[in-house]
């Protein structure tokens, strides 16, 4: 389905979502609870990642991790165009555990902008196997394009980062535990006996995002579960804890380029 320049194409593999886009569209700071990887097929782009800012422009590989805060800007006339593809975690767990020795959990896609010919070229057949249209993919074609461009682009951490402050990560589990539910800065605040600015300073430091931004980011991540699972939009923004649908869809497009709607098509 198309909005605009941004089109979803139904993957063969369960657990991920294609995305082709050609499009001038800035994109504000933000997180996907996927791993995210793709290429940059024309133009430019300028994005900030967990390694900082990164320009990534025809031919190169792109990836997100779950969970990390990015944006997105064209660089010069035209804008960009690009193909992702949107993995949930537990889509990657063999795989990058076969990769790591089962210890999935301590590896992370590595390269935010990556100059590669051969990973581009692997993801480009990936794509084609995950999103052929006749249905011809077989199970063991997507494997071996998956493994053998994970085998490229995935890496064990170094080291542990280490943890936000307590306070902080109190505040984060509350929102964690119930993103749809009301909270206030005040509450959030008196859960580590910290002043609101503090809590602003820390969790901003620590995230990448304010206590609200980071509400938002979990708000929509719900909410794209449930529309993805059928759920009608009206129910799907309300039990997300927007005001309403119209609150969700400007929140929707500003973060993942395409409405609720043409999500929903595309899913259903």
């Amino acid at each position: 389905m198309a909005s605009g320049r941004f089109r979803i194409i139904r993957c063969g593999m369960r657990g991920v979502d294609a995305v082709c886009a050609d499009t001038s569209h800035t994109f504000g700071r933000h997180t996907h609870d996927q791993f995210g990887i793709g290429v940059i097929l024309r133009g430019a782009q300028k994005s900030m990642s967990g390694r900082g800012v990164v320009e990534a422009e025809a031919g190169d590989v792109i990836t997100v991790n779950p969970g990390e805060v990015h944006d997105g800007s064209p660089l010069g006339e035209g804008g960009r165009s690009w193909r992702m593809l949107y993995f949930d975690p537990a889509a990657l767990v063999e795989p990058i555990g076969a990769l790591t020795d089962g210890n999935a959990g301590s590896a992370e896609l590595s390269h935010p902008a990556l100059r590669d010919a051969a990973s581009a070229a692997q993801f480009q057949s990936l794509f084609r196997a995950m999103t052929d249209p006749r249905g011809g993919q077989s199970e063991i074609e997507v494997r071996e394009n998956l493994l053998l461009l994970l085998a490229r682009l995935v890496e064990r951490r170094k080291r542990e980062r280490p943890g936000a402050p307590r306070p902080i990560e109190q505040a984060r589990a509350r929102i964690d535990d119930d993103p749809c539910a009301q909270v206030s800065l005040d509450e959030l605040a008196a859960i580590g006996g910290i002043s609101q600015f503090q809590l602003v300073r820390g969790f901003s430091k620590a995230t990448g995002l304010t206590p609200h931004a980071y509400l938002v980011q979990r708000r929509l991540e719900k909410a794209r579960k449930m529309i993805a699972e059928g759920i009608a939009l009206a129910d799907a923004a309300h039990t997300a804890g927007f005001a309403d649908q119209s609150h969700m869809t400007r929140l929707f497009v500003r973060t993942y380029g395409i409405s609720p709607g043409v999500y929903a098509a595309a899913m259903n």
